[in-house]
């Protein structure tokens, strides 16, 4: 009876592993244009835990988001492809967040919450979070090594593609390669 248990639960873990690997697929290769960048990675990768501010002044972790697809976002008040690529995301966010996702930007380094504020009013971005990780130990625990760096976070908390530097985060493309690992083709 044991080993029938053991062999149901391989089977499940199989099967849903064979099913997030085809979403993969599927994603990649609905890349055009700057989506072109985005790496996903051959084995999704643990993604750090360390403690940043979340908007509101408290403690916040990427674990508070599992259970939703990610896109989190590493930026800063100074970089200039930064502001750019915040009012893509913020489309996306707009037209794609809900229960199975969500756009996450944090502002790493020296960002006063202030800045934070006039930044996103002057490009006139109300919807994205403004969490920060003024230490650098959020970025340090994910490998940024320049901004802006974007992962794509799957429910369970993992990273599991990657791009550097900006992007068109609002085109048809981005919108395409991310409904893939999260519409569920029963709904559509």
């Amino acid at each position: 009876m044991r080993l029938l248990r053991f062999s149901v639960l391989y089977m499940a873990l199989a099967l849903s592993a064979n099913v997030a690997s085809a979403d993969i697929e599927t994603a990649a290769s609905l890349r055009e244009g700057d989506m072109k960048k985005l790496v996903f990675h051959p084995e999704a990768k643990d993604a750090s835990n360390a403690p940043f501010v979340h908007e509101d002044g408290g403690e916040g972790h990427l674990s508070d988001y599992e259970g939703k697809y990610v896109l989190l976002n590493f930026w800063a008040t100074w970089c200039a492809p930064c502001r750019h690529e915040m009012p893509m995301l913020s489309e996306l966010e707009a037209e794609l967040g809900g229960d199975n996702f969500k756009v996450v930007t944090m502002a790493t380094g020296r960002n006063l919450p202030p800045a934070i504020s006039k930044f996103l009013n002057e490009i006139e971005v109300e919807n994205l979070t403004e969490h920060r990780d003024p230490k650098q130990e959020l970025a340090r625990g994910m490998k940024v090594f320049g901004l802006p760096t974007t992962m794509i976070l799957d429910p369970e908390g993992n990273e599991i593609a990657r791009l550097r530097g900006d992007a068109d985060w609002s085109s048809d493309s981005a919108k395409a390669v991310l409904r893939a690992l999260f519409d569920d083709p029963d709904d559509v």
